[in-house]
């Protein structure tokens, strides 16, 4: 039987998500400068600077008479709220692999939360090419959002493919050993997966978070957004997810029964993909 999704609401709160996420990202500073303590007051400026130039609602005062503002406010609440919506309300489409973990469930809703990033990409490119050749105004913003929202996409995808298991992986050998020694294969991958995101944080950690995001630093060109200020700590935190999905995967799969991959179709996929684009 053919699964159910969840509805246009499954695909509205990912969208809602975005929107508030890129808010949030964008007034970053904000929040810094009220609730990080700056040792250098040149460094503090810096901050100031750029969030004064990047700010959205100048005119609005921030609250208690810092730099956050009550859309800032409303935004970071709203951010949890529609998470914890999003990921009870998502509903494994027929070709998907559901689970049962919480974090299977977030894994989820964050391919949703991809799937809207491509569409709003999608729309920013036709909305430049528009301006480009036929008003003949180009912008310069949509370029490089462009890249920063695909960026986005690339470490997303990641931890979405891992709760899927829609990676790469070669069966040759490993289809040819017994259920036990597969056992073994799959532990040594885990293993090797979550000392590389160990390393990974514990050895960019300072580079990342204080050279990086502490002070914000921006893309240097035109419409320069703070790319390298916001995609270094996603990737430390992408890795994380990834490291911890992939022990929940190896214990998900522990006492599941051997699969043999071949080249032939599976006939119960296609029969899935069939229904999923409503053929009978």
């Amino acid at each position: 039987m053919q699964k159910r999704t969840g509805g246009l609401i499954e695909w509205l709160i990912p969208l809602a998500f975005v929107g508030v996420m890129s808010w949030l990202v964008w007034h970053m500073p904000a929040f810094m400068l009220d609730w990080i303590s700056y040792t250098s007051d040149s460094l503090r400026g810096q901050v100031e600077a750029i969030y004064k130039k990047a700010d959205i609602t100048p005119n609005l005062g921030g609250i208690f008479g810092g730099h956050i503002d009550v859309i800032d406010m409303t935004a970071l609440i709203l951010s949890p709220i529609l998470a914890v919506v999003g990921a009870r309300n998502v509903k494994a489409a027929g070709i998907e692999y559901e689970g049962a973990s919480s974090i299977d469930r977030a894994a989820l809703f964050i391919g949703r939360v991809t799937m809207m990033m491509i569409a709003v990409m999608t729309i920013v490119m036709l909305y430049e090419v528009f301006m480009r050749y036929i008003v003949e105004k180009p912008t310069e913003w949509a370029n490089e959002m462009t890249l920063w929202f695909a960026s986005f996409v690339f470490l997303t995808s990641g931890f979405y493919a891992m709760q899927q298991r829609s990676h790469i992986r070669i069966f040759l050998l490993y289809d040819a050993v017994p259920r036990w020694l597969q056992k073994v294969f799959d532990t040594i991958s885990t293993l090797l997966i979550v000392m590389f995101a160990f390393f990974l944080v514990y050895g960019s950690y300072k580079q990342v978070f204080v050279n990086k995001l502490y002070k914000w630093e921006l893309y240097g060109s035109a419409f320069n957004p703070p790319i390298p200020a916001t995609l270094q700590p996603m990737v430390l935190i992408v890795i994380t997810l990834v490291a911890i999905q992939a022990v929940l995967n190896l214990i998900a799969d522990w006492n599941k029964e051997p699969v043999i991959h071949t080249d032939e179709p599976d006939e119960d996929e296609i029969e899935m993909l069939r229904k999923a684009v409503g053929q009978d």
